[in-house]
């Protein structure tokens, strides 16, 4: 079944306590466009900079999921970005005054209840999802942390966690239905040892956690010193440990409690994958750092497929352009006009063909004995292409030139021979102002990329 993107309909603002600095932090949910993503919008820093959840852009994963793009950074973005996948939101902005959201009662329930207040709204676009094909893994050996993906009709995961310790032990949670993820995993806290609270404290790195945004499982028998360190840190007059083994006055939700926020983190951390997932993610002793270098895996693994996924198309069939329509539109002639037919044109992508003869005129000196096409030739024929792009967007493209302005990122994959067809697709990586086309162009030879570069060019009227 397809699925629209996602977005909210009206902006909303929550206010809270950063669990590392203490201080207070003002987060404002906004709604974004199609195909635009999340992104968090920093506010307080001059010229508002924008980081887009990535994977590429984690930096430290000891006690949270922490990103940084050009110097400027988020922390703790899992539990937001799990509210924003568990409520199907494909698009959404996320503008905060500090380095971290703030910290709630350490579950994503507040951040579920301020996203429905704000009222998900559909977009009339389809959702673009990862469909998992095959099983793709990963193993920590050090930790013995492993998480894996398999094909599924849709997105769902299953956590088995092992503490090692007598008072937690072994726990599994499951989420069959990312619909279910309200009920069934938003509300689940995040939790830490008191040895590991212990060690935090003692470093001043939880300034604003609190008894009630926490879970505190007691593993260690606690000393007079340590009961006077935690009503100071705390202030608190007096604190105990419950029948269960956990600190103070919580009650948990379910007794699964800790296994369901290990859930809600993989969630939050495979956001950063970009785009949605349709597959069953099974996590064994899941953590940050084993979650985010698998959302880097699974990113480089959609980009390579990407690259490689090689446009069909029935070329016996009438093109949407033959070589005197394109004539019609673009300046070259031959022998520099590199492209015979345009079989796909939108306002934001184009696909063109060439087929390569021995008769070719660059033939004659470029490698006479051994021939191959030159690399700057398919890098022009990719540009013709977004010429077609751009004059399409004028009434009069016969009046206009094109023109160059830069290529980067070019590589070439294979050799094109005699013989050869190529297909070439060039989509646009901004909208087309002031006649100036920028786009990604790739080119296709035997279901092989055999081009690929990141192309500028613009159309001017000619005098």
């Amino acid at each position: 079944m397809q699925l629209n993107q996602k977005t909210i309909q009206n902006e909303i603002t929550l206010k809270g306590i950063g669990l590392h600095t203490g201080k207070e932090v003002t987060m404002t949910f906004k709604p974004a466009g199609t195909n635009q993503g999340y992104a968090f919008v920093r506010v307080d820093l001059e010229g508002k900079p924008t980081i887009e959840p990535r994977a590429e852009y984690v930096v430290d994963t000891q006690r949270g999921t922490n990103l940084e793009k050009n110097g400027v950074s988020i922390h703790t973005s899992e539990h937001v970005l799990a509210a924003a996948v568990g409520l199907g939101i494909t698009n959404l902005i996320i503008e905060i005054d500090a380095a971290e959201p703030p910290i709630m009662d350490g579950s994503s329930k507040y951040f579920v209840e301020a996203l429905e207040k704000a009222i998900v709204v559909e977009q009339g676009e389809p959702v673009e999802e990862y469909i998992v094909k095959e099983v793709i893994s990963l193993k920590e050996e050090a930790t013995g942390s492993e998480i894996m993906i398999m094909p599924s009709d849709e997105y769902q995961v299953t956590t088995m966690v092992d503490f090692g310790t007598q008072i937690l032990g072994t726990q599994n949670a499951n989420l069959n239905r990312i619909s279910d993820f309200k009920e069934e995993i938003s509300k689940a806290r995040t939790f830490s040892f008191l040895h590991e609270l212990e060690m935090l404290l003692d470093n001043d790195l939880i300034k604003g956690g609190d008894l009630n945004n926490a879970i505190v499982y007691v593993d260690k028998e606690i000393s007079d010193e340590t009961l006077v360190k935690l009503k100071k840190a705390f202030d608190k007059d007096e604190i105990s440990v419950k029948a269960n083994g956990i600190l103070d006055n919580l009650t948990l939700h379910w007794a699964n409690e800790a296994a369901r926020h290990k859930l809600l983190d993989v969630i939050g951390d495979l956001a950063l994958v970009g785009m949605p997932i349709r597959g069953k993610v099974i996590a064994n002793k899941p953590g940050h750092s084993i979650n985010t270098k698998f959302a880097k895996k699974l990113a480089n693994i959609i980009k390579q497929e990407k690259r490689n996924n090689i446009p069909q198309f029935d070329l016996s069939q009438p093109p949407l352009m033959d070589i005197h329509k394109i004539m019609e539109i673009l300046p070259h002639r031959p022998p520099f006009l590199l492209i015979d037919r345009i079989l796909e044109l939108s306002d934001t992508h184009v696909v063109g063909m060439k087929n390569v003869s021995m008769n070719e005129p660059f033939f004659v000196g470029h490698f006479p004995e051994a021939p191959v096409m030159p690399g700057v030739l398919q890098v022009e024929a990719m540009a013709q292409c977004g010429g077609v792009l751009v004059l399409n967007t004028v009434p009069d493209p016969e009046n206009y030139l094109t023109f160059f302005m830069k290529m980067d990122n070019v590589k070439f994959k294979q050799k094109v021979l005699p013989g050869d067809t190529l297909i070439f697709r060039a989509e646009l990586i901004t909208p087309i102002r002031r006649g100036i086309c920028h786009m990604q162009a790739y080119g296709y030879a035997n279901n092989k990329l055999v081009v690929e570069a990141a192309l500028m060019a613009q159309i001017a009227k000619k005098k």
